[in-house]
């Protein structure tokens, strides 16, 4: 067993790891840094279209598909050479709507932010099949159920960002509001504020502090917004004058993305490897967190049975759009047929 003062540094040291290393599509109102890229190298890259695509804010195993189908070659057999920008998601949704950028990864919520301020975004493919973010606590405070919530100490980073939408989806869920609960701004200390009792339980992507928790020995309970609430998760996001121009790269673009994520699903060894070699500070002594932590995203890149790949449902989005304005994130919600598009998949 571990000592409380042991697991608390063990816990404090993976939260740093993980801010050091993983993926979060976090923060409405970061700046954006000066980008990083990788792509694929090889005889005949001057041949092929250069597309960048804006993603998470640094490197990480979370990545995966997409590495998986920069290496194995999946863009290149569509004639394109594909990089990987790193910066926030709230920066890309400005630059991909006014032009400047023409793809990015970005959650159902902010395309719905960034229409509703006039922004010619549009969604065209499902990335995650799941919402990312969930409450987390110690098995013993015995938080299983939105219910539970009622009167509690809940951390998070502050009242924005995917965190803050699933935090609010799930407390509607049990028809509770923030005044019914301690609602804690903590900025991204998840994993340490529970590990150490400052809150009661906190809201972090799956793949972040729970994993933390769970890798210092700490049973947790978790609470999904996808239960209670359908939100378009995490997918790619282009712009109307794309579209117009160059439907074919999209598609083209689509096929690459759809087959990286079927061949990560499929060969998880393989691709974890791969992210490691794009990303060599993730393995060593890092590999077995950054291991956890690909495992924990694994199930998000799942499908349901029959469902197709890469598509998401206007019944979801007039839901998701009602929802956000709802709870005041847009004032008024964009029809929810222009946030998105199933016609440029396979």
């Amino acid at each position: 067993m571990i000592g409380f003062r042991v697991l608390r540094m063990r816990v404090r040291e993976m939260a740093l790891m993980v801010v050091l290393l993983l993926v979060l599509l976090v923060s409405a109102c970061q700046p954006v840094t000066m980008p990083q890229e990788v792509s694929a190298e090889g005889e005949g890259q001057d041949a092929l279209t250069p597309v960048s695509i804006g993603v998470g804010y640094i490197p990480s195993v979370q990545f995966a598909t997409m590495y998986v189908a920069i290496e194995k070659g999946f863009f290149a057999e569509e004639g394109l050479d594909v990089s990987l920008e790193y910066g926030f998601e709230n920066d890309y949704l400005k630059l991909v709507g006014v032009g400047e950028r023409q793809f990015m990864i970005g959650s159902g919520d902010q395309v719905i932010i960034g229409r509703a301020q006039g922004l010619p975004v549009r969604y065209v493919m499902n990335w995650y099949t799941r919402y990312p973010v969930v409450v987390f606590a110690k098995e013993a405070v015995a938080i299983t159920e939105p219910a539970d919530l009622a009167g509690k100490r809940i951390g998070l980073p502050g009242p924005f960002g995917a965190t803050y939408v699933a935090f609010r989806g799930i407390l509607e869920a049990a028809g509770l509001e923030e005044s019914d609960v301690q609602m804690e701004s903590i900025g991204f200390t998840q994993a340490a504020a529970v590990s150490e009792g400052s809150v009661d339980a906190a809201v972090d992507y799956a793949a972040s502090g729970p994993v933390v928790l769970e890798q210092a020995g700490e049973a947790i309970t978790t609470i999904g917004l996808d239960d209670y609430l359908t939100m378009p998760s995490n997918g790619l996001v282009t712009n109307e004058t794309t579209l117009q121009n160059d439907a074919e790269l999209v598609r083209r673009l689509v096929r690459g993305s759809l087959r990286g994520v079927e061949y990560t699903l499929a060969n998880p060894d393989e691709a974890f490897a791969t992210a490691l070699s794009f990303i060599p500070e993730a393995g060593g002594e890092n590999e077995a967190i950054n291991r956890a932590i690909f495992d924990a995203t694994l199930p998000y890149w799942q499908l349901d049975t029959g469902s197709q790949p890469g598509a998401t449902d206007l019944a979801d989005w007039e839901i998701a759009t009602e929802f956000m304005q709802r709870i005041d994130l847009v004032e008024s919600a964009p029809p929810a047929a222009e946030l998105f598009s199933n016609d440029y998949l396979p």
